[in-house]
């Protein structure tokens, strides 16, 4: 389909232009479609200033900052949506009872590239997971093109490269695969990495719905489609939606990954996800000894159990983007035990039992991160003196990393959060990306 035409003249509502330049990406190649745009977010203009800036210069852009107004969802030809819109947002009601159409920016790439899709969700694993799928397609010499929930990187705009000899690997979060549902949509290989509560604060406290939006990447695959699970999820997927599935299927685990194949990122789950990109490939029919060379040469995703330094005779990790207590044991467990772990941020609801009796077993010292808007923090802390755990405290990234080095006499030093990021930083990037920065000080 000639996107450029579909998008040209069309009155186009963007919902969300965030600060991880996503939504600053779709809202740039629908303007130089020739769309008429309204970008609108809730943030302020000054909040905004480094997206919009990279706008400013379209004259067919209209911002609508610090609020959302009905007007802007009246009268359109589309509502492109951003990750995160309330299910009951009283815009979306708007534009939906006008029959005006509601998307969002990967099931919209999917329909208009009309190519062969591989897309990987999951609570954790899916960054990693698509990743090497990436890795082994390119070590394949596959042409692909890298999308979804990939930082920086606009999905919509990906329509300008896409060839009929194109392969689109899509990361998608829960929100994502929300928009598949809507636009009836899956990908022809869909990977399912795992399952466990998140968002809850999003979902209000219903994992039900959680499951039922991510489970959106296989419902509307047809019989020559492929769906790979995760072990650790299959049980609950096949439950659910057993008897929706029409795709063939394939359950994968780390004791599916080649006992002699040796990856240099550390930990069971890593080599999970490895066979879920190795079932991946073979779904493309990729020899064994292509994914085996890629897999093997994959460093690892940033901000994902990333080996920045060695300081003092300890190696120093960024763990930012576990966001969850299951992310964060998956770390501990991969690191061994006289763990320093740098841990806290706001709360998702989630529980911390298992989070708990992990850091006992495995870390010599705790630093917990406080802020005013951290009651995860707060809960953990609890948590802890329960258990008898002792832990310090920091305010700063920095004074927290200085706590870290002067205790961990040679131990790893861990830091991965279990929480979201919001208070104290923009998001779990930039968390990361702070983190970073202070390791590598000279």
């Amino acid at each position: 389909m000639d996107a450029l035409a579909y998008f040209r003249s069309k009155k186009i509502t963007v919902m969300g232009l965030g600060l991880l330049g996503r939504g600053v990406g779709d809202a740039k190649y629908l303007a130089e479609c020739g769309a008429e745009l309204v970008v609108t977010d809730l943030k302020t203009r000054e909040a905004l200033s480094e997206s919009v800036a990279q706008l400013e210069s379209f004259s067919n852009i209209t911002f609508v900052l610090g609020e959302h107004r009905l007007d802007d969802f009246r009268g359109r030809d589309l509502i492109l949506k951003a990750a995160g819109v309330p299910l009951n947002s009283p815009y979306i009601a708007e534009a939906k009872a006008r029959g005006i159409p509601v998307r969002m920016s990967a099931d919209l790439f999917m329909e208009l590239s009309e190519i062969r899709t591989v897309g990987v969700t999951g609570t954790r694993g899916k960054s990693t997971t698509v990743q090497m799928v990436a890795a082994i397609l390119k070590e394949a010499g596959e042409k692909i093109l890298l999308g979804g929930n990939v930082r920086g990187v606009s999905t919509l705009a990906l329509l300008r490269e896409a060839t009929p000899e194109h392969v689109a690997v899509l990361e998608l979060d829960s929100w994502q695969c929300q928009g598949l549902g809507e636009a009836d949509l899956s990908p022809h290989i869909a990977v399912f990495t795992t399952f466990y509560p998140d968002h809850l604060n999003y979902y209000k406290d219903d994992p039900s719905q959680y499951l039922a939006d991510k489970a959106n990447i296989f419902l509307h695959q047809d019989p020559d489609d492929t769906l790979i699970v995760g072990k650790q999820c299959a049980p609950t997927l096949i439950e659910a939606f057993g008897e929706h599935i029409v795709a063939h299927t394939v359950i994968a685990d780390e004791t599916k990954l080649p006992n002699d194949w040796q990856l240099r990122i550390p930990g069971a789950h890593n080599r999970y996800d490895a066979a879920l990109a190795l079932a991946a490939a073979r779904a493309r029919d990729i020899p064994d000894a292509v994914s085996r060379r890629a897999l093997e040469a994959f460093s690892g995703v940033p901000g994902r159990l990333e080996f920045l330094r060695e300081i003092d005779g300890s190696k120093i990790y960024n763990d930012t983007n576990s966001t969850t207590p299951e992310a964060t044991i998956a770390g501990l467990a991969a690191l061994g035990e006289n763990i320093t772990l740098i841990v806290g941020g706001s709360d998702k609801g989630l529980e911390l039992d298992a989070l708990v009796a992990t850091v006992g077993a495995r870390c010599a010292q705790v630093i917990v991160l406080e802020h005013d808007n951290y009651k995860g923090s707060v809960l953990l802390e609890e948590k802890l003196v329960d258990a008898g755990i002792r832990f310090e405290t920091a305010d700063s990234l920095e004074e927290a990393l200085h706590r870290a080095r002067s205790v961990a006499d040679g131990g790893p030093i861990l830091f991965s959060p279990a929480f979201a990021s919001f208070g104290m930083f923009k998001n779990e990037y930039d968390r990361g990306d702070q983190f970073t920065a202070l390791v590598k000080e000279p």
